[in-house]
């Protein structure tokens, strides 16, 4: 009988993308043998995922997961939505949410985390092979505040602490915790309603702020305004779009009578202490990434040897 090594193992699931266990068992039962070994998990349906590695994955879920003064948000793709509904998909993106807020919000860190004798990435591939669809951990990120909370709200969840948006913001401030963090889910829920770009203007990317600019400019120019008039009216389209995308000059959604600057500050009362938002996190499911769109009707028409 051959000895199975880990290399060996590592070597049959990079090569056919089943999990480490089926590896194992399959090269036990092929004494060692490689391509033997291929064959038998292909055989067996095993061999899926470094099949499915390629194929875009839009879908899946948000987790997002806080204590105290720290929290995470974790964006785990599938190639379509049902794969949200399945409980191991659940459980492994609770699983990765977990590893994040332990080990930080780098990527690469959180595939070669271990959680028991497994990795992260060998969980990630086992559950390819076993639901049959591509899956990733496409992104993650960390907020931690030396004294105050990190609170979070998931909008379209699923579970409790995953859903179809994820978002965490951090609250600096001596206050009292309970307060605190009340006021951190309703700004949360806030942030995912509004999308802001930034926390305030000097937070802005410039290339955006100068093309906000050039915008207004151009649509007086063409107006016939003289040049000293469109700079002063400029700086005022400035502020409207500030108070637009800007988090503190945001009309509060709880309260549209008042900026989220101006709720906060009266809610330190409340809170018992000042209160600074020292950060957030919006992550929306499949932002960003191109799907393939599909002609069903197409589709079946080329499968029935229409055109």
């Amino acid at each position: 009988m051959a000895t199975i090594t880990a290399a060996m193992v590592k070597d049959l699931r990079e090569s056919t993308g089943a999990g480490m266990m089926d590896c194992k068992a399959a090269l036990t039962e092929n004494d060692g043998n490689m391509e033997a070994a291929q064959d038998w998990l292909r055989k067996k349906g095993l061999s899926k995922a470094a099949k499915k590695s390629g194929r875009v994955a839009a879908e899946g879920l948000i987790g997002a997961l806080t204590k105290g003064n720290k929290g995470v948000v974790v964006e785990v793709n599938s190639e379509t939505d049902f794969v949200a509904r399945n409980g191991q998909f659940q459980g492994l993106v609770k699983m990765i949410a977990q590893v994040a807020f332990d080990v930080g919000a780098d990527v690469e860190k959180i595939k070669a985390a271990k959680v028991g004798d497994v990795t992260i990435e060998t969980a990630i591939n086992d559950a390819i092979a076993t639901i049959g669809e591509n899956m990733t951990l496409r992104r993650a990120a960390l907020l931690e505040v030396s004294q105050g909370v990190v609170s979070h709200y998931v909008h379209g969840a699923v579970i409790d602490g995953a859903g179809k948006m994820g978002v965490i913001v951090a609250l600096e401030s001596p206050g009292k915790a309970d307060e605190l963090a009340a006021l951190g889910r309703q700004i949360a829920m806030h942030i995912a309603a509004t999308n802001p770009l930034a926390l305030d203007p000097s937070g802005l990317d410039q290339a955006v702020v100068k093309r906000e600019k050039d915008v207004l400019a151009d649509k007086y120019r063409q107006q016939g305004k003289p040049e000293n008039v469109i700079e002063k009216i400029v700086e005022s389209g400035l502020k409207t779009y500030y108070k637009e995308v800007c988090l503190l000059e945001q009309a509060f959604i709880h309260d549209t009578g008042k900026s989220v600057a101006q709720a906060v500050k009266e809610a330190e009362g409340k809170v018992g202490g000042t209160v600074k938002i020292a950060g957030f996190v919006r992550y929306a499911l499949g932002e960003g990434i191109e799907k393939q769109e599909s002609d069903f009707a197409a589709e079946v028409a080329a499968a029935s040897g229409k055109k």
